[in-house]
């Protein structure tokens, strides 16, 4: 079950949000090669990283799944927000360059589909960057993150994985080694915390970073199916006759 985009964006808006995501996007920086003019797509809720990189894109989009809600982003310009089905995505084959899971493949409800519909849409040479839970971390343990909701995955968990849907993985990187405290004193310990964590206990952070590049020398079969999901409005007003149609019906 997808976390709520209420419960999101209050978690990226705390103390205790900003500095995971600090963390966070200096892994994701650490082996994000640049690619001039590149297609971008997030998917799941990744903007708070999407605005790190977007300067270099030609686009960029946030895809956010339908069972979590959506917002528009970025502030203050026109949307480049898209409410989708991860299985479905609205985009052409081998139309994007790179695409970066966060909040997105622990909750899939088919997480081989999903990579499967990420490999359709990427480019040949794509690249994909999975952001997840890492299953010996605390932060996948305590349930006032998003971080401890969904299915967490281990590295060769999510290797094989990556493999199956066709992928090559590559590098990696990890994140979140400083506890998931709302104290002041243990947020303002997190720099050591992280350094000292990638040195020391790397197995237990709190999130993977893996990059992987869409492998073309095997064929992925692919059924064509007509999509069985439909969107349903939370509100469905029926409507009331207008003055004139009453006015009409009386005459």
């Amino acid at each position: 079950m997808y976390v709520d985009i209420v419960d999101l964006r209050q978690f990226y808006h705390s103390l205790l949000g900003r500095m995971a995501e600090h963390s966070i996007a200096m892994a994701l920086s650490s082996l994000w090669a640049r690619l001039p003019q590149e297609r971008l797509v997030g998917l799941g809720f990744a903007v708070p990283y999407l605005e790190r990189f977007r300067a270099d894109t030609e686009r960029t989009f946030a895809f956010m799944p339908a069972g979590q809600g959506a917002v528009n982003w970025p502030a203050g310009a026109v949307s480049d927000t898209a409410l989708v089905f991860d299985e479905e995505l609205p985009l052409p084959d081998s139309s994007i360059d790179r695409v970066l899971m966060v909040h997105s493949l622990e909750f899939a409800e088919n997480p081989r589909e999903t990579l499967k519909e990420v490999w359709r849409i990427l480019a040949p040479g794509g690249r994909l960057v999975i952001v997840v839970p890492n299953r010996r971390g605390v932060w996948a343990r305590l349930e006032h993150t998003p971080f401890g909701s969904g299915r967490p995955y281990s590295r060769g968990q999510l290797t094989n994985l990556l493999r199956e849907a066709n992928f090559t993985p590559g590098a990696a990187a990890e994140a979140l080694f400083f506890p998931p405290s709302k104290l002041r004193l243990v947020l303002g310990m997190r720099s050591s915390f992280e350094r000292l964590g990638r040195l020391l206990w790397p197995a237990f952070s709190g999130v993977i970073i893996v990059e992987a590049q869409k492998r073309l020398y095997q064929g992925l079969p692919v059924a064509a199916r007509q999509s069985r999901r439909v969107f349903v409005p939370v509100l469905a007003p029926q409507g009331v006759p207008t003055t004139r149609s009453r006015t009409e019906r009386k005459s």
